[in-house]
């Protein structure tokens, strides 16, 4: 028989925030799966990010169906390469998920040197839509929606660093030209805290979420040493000024292979409580040991997703929810472990929706 809920989704997260066990696991995917959600109801994935009326309807729309968390962004983790003066290609075609940078800022090492921070971020790049997608946003407050204005800072510096000039020659420039490298960096952290000053300006504290994420100071690309030097240092600048401004939560998405570098994104706050979305490659039992007091967010395979059957993909979320309520002591929301596969058939995404009713239930 059916567990009958005594929660809605927003008060799930609330209580998680309170540090209570809510009555069930929370279903958040990564940035609600915007590709998806577009695809989903029809429309295209380049209208998720250059139409923030058409963009934030489709979220809405689909977290409502498919039970899941809605904190309604649009965001894109190329980010960093249009606004610093670059061009960005628009997603097309069946299997684009995201805008992808066409022409970088900085091409040679003078260029470093001569780049500087955009003078009036409101007008940088996506800033533009981001403002007027969250200006909608912010006029509701619904019961799935913890926040309604979801931001970020600039994503991580590191990150943004990479879109700069391209992930290739920043990691180059991390082992040769080290001083190039911090150059870049700081570009980026000081671009961060022009943003999230912005966004604390523009929105205030009420309904608002900020958050980071690091997808090129992976393992796979560096090491935990350079991750130390480069990457952890900056983002505890960043973080340490988000909070000052008065924000209680941090959500932060460590993409893709960090497991060598978990012990320095130990030491970066995250708020009272923090969020910590992790990729497939970090175990939830090794994110619930390194953060023992923030809320772990993940991690189910996208491609699973993609390409498994319903019955697989109810089988890999089953298993996920109960690591994760078992195994993260500051709590657990179920997640994707990146954003959901656009073109996932709309019968798996139901099958993660029906194994958290079936089995993520606290007593």
């Amino acid at each position: 028989m059916a567990k009958k809920a005594r929660m809605t989704e927003r008060e799930r997260i609330e209580a998680l925030c309170r540090r209570e066990k809510p009555d069930r696991v929370p279903l958040w995917p990564c940035f609600q799966g915007i590709g998806f959600a577009c695809v989903y109801t029809g429309t295209s994935i380049a209208d998720a990010y250059n139409k923030p009326e058409v963009s934030l309807a489709a979220q809405r729309k689909t977290c409502r169906d498919f039970g899941w968390v809605f904190t309604p962004c649009i965001s894109y983790a190329a980010y960093g390469g249009w606004e610093f003066g670059g061009d960005i290609k628009w997603p097309s075609g069946d299997y684009a998920q995201a805008p992808t940078v066409e022409r970088f800022p900085v091409i040679t090492e003078d260029d470093v040197w001569k780049l500087e921070t955009p003078k009036d971020v409101s007008k940088a790049g996506i800033i533009p839509i981001q403002t007027e997608f969250h200006k909608l946003s912010s006029q509701e407050r619904l019961d799935n929606e913890p926040w309604n204005v979801f931001v970020s800072p600039g994503v991580g510096a590191f990150n943004t660093a990479g879109m700069l000039g391209g992930p290739e020659k920043l990691c180059k420039w991390v082992i040769k030209k080290p001083d190039v490298a911090h150059r870049l960096i700081r570009l980026a952290t000081d671009h961060m805290i022009d943003m999230a000053q912005y966004w604390y300006d523009t929105f205030g504290l009420e309904g608002v979420l900020p958050y980071t994420g690091e997808a090129i100071g992976t393992n796979d690309l560096i090491s935990a040493k350079q991750f130390e030097e480069f990457v952890m240092p900056y983002f505890q600048e960043a973080h340490k000024f988000i909070l000052s401004l008065g924000y209680k939560h941090i959500w932060s998405h460590l993409c893709g292979e960090q497991n060598d570098n978990l012990p320095f994104w130990a030491q970066i706050p995250y708020g009272d409580p923090g969020f910590i979305s992790i990729g497939h490659e970090v175990k939830l039992a090794t994110a619930g040991k390194y953060f023992p007091k923030e809320v772990i967010v993940g991690n189910l395979e996208p491609a699973i997703i993609q390409v498994r059957t319903p019955d697989e993909v109810y089988e890999a979320t089953k298993k996920n929810i109960e690591d994760g309520m078992a195994q993260c002591p500051g709590g657990y929301v179920f997640s994707p472990g990146c954003e959901t596969p656009p073109m996932s058939s709309v019968e798996n995404i139901k099958a993660m929706t029906r194994a958290i009713n079936d089995v993520g239930w606290y007593d």
